[in-house]
């Protein structure tokens, strides 16, 4: 079954359903939200709370401060959002997940969907996390209050890549993260702009020209702000070595 039989579908297990579809709700992801490439289902943890007040958090176990999201509450959540057969990956939005890559992103959206905790309190019962086979994703090094404008995240960056949601191919392919490398950088009219002029080199009309310009510029871009992606590498290994011949 291909993706125009399907929807991509994600799944939200929260306890502020209300915060969707959000910015999701606009612009190419809200387009597609419409015109059913993708959809998108808040449920409410607090469905599974216990006792009159539905509660859904104790204390931490050994003490401490804050409450902890009880494992057999938000399990129940779970299991009632996506059964044992569900094929989509179970992600559980956390400052200690390994961080979110283009690549990972790519990889959600070639996919089904995704099923997304978002944690809320201290954090969550580490049983459900080994119990439910959640897979622990971080949007960067900071403390948000939940997990929910990083699912945003998350879902805003896998929706532009789902087919006919941005005009054009190229638009995923030529960015940055793409070739372990930041994008190079965009001009546009007026040509002259307070004494800054656009590269002469992007009006000459030689492609191959322009294709070197970019890749250069990208290459120093990257080298100055994130020498820990892997086009850096790649790129002193050219270099060094000059260009391979067949």
């Amino acid at each position: 079954m291909t993706r125009t039989d399907t929807p991509w579908r994600a799944t939200i297990l929260t306890l502020y359903p209300e915060m969707f579809p959000g910015p999701l709700g606009v612009s190419l992801s809200g387009d597609a939200l419409a015109r059913g490439t993708w959809s998108l289902e808040a449920r409410n943890i607090r469905e599974h709370g216990l006792g009159r007040h539905r509660a859904v958090d104790d204390t931490p176990a050994g003490g401490g401060a804050g409450m902890v999201l009880r494992c057999d509450v938000l399990a129940a959540a779970i299991d009632a959002a996506s059964p044992a057969d569900d094929p989509r990956p179970r992600l559980l939005m956390s400052p200690r997940g390994r961080p979110l890559t283009q690549a990972r992103v790519r990889a959600l959206a070639d996919g089904p969907g995704a099923v997304i905790v978002c944690g809320r309190f201290e954090g969550v019962d580490e049983r459900v996390i080994a119990g439910r086979g959640l897979e622990e994703v971080s949007i960067g090094d900071y403390v948000l209050s939940g997990g929910e404008i990083a699912a945003l995240v998350v879902l805003d960056a896998c929706v532009r890549l789902l087919p006919g949601v941005m005009g054009k191919t190229e638009s995923g392919v030529e960015e940055s993260f793409e070739g372990g490398l930041l994008e190079y950088p965009h001009y546009t009219r007026p040509r002259d702009w307070e004494g800054r002029a656009i590269p002469d080199v992007l009006s000459g009309g030689n492609h191959a020209a322009i294709a070197r310009w970019r890749r250069e510029e990208a290459e120093r871009i990257t080298a100055e702000r994130r020498p820990d992606l892997p086009g850096v590498a790649q790129a002193a290994s050219k270099s060094i070595t000059g260009p391979s011949r067949s």
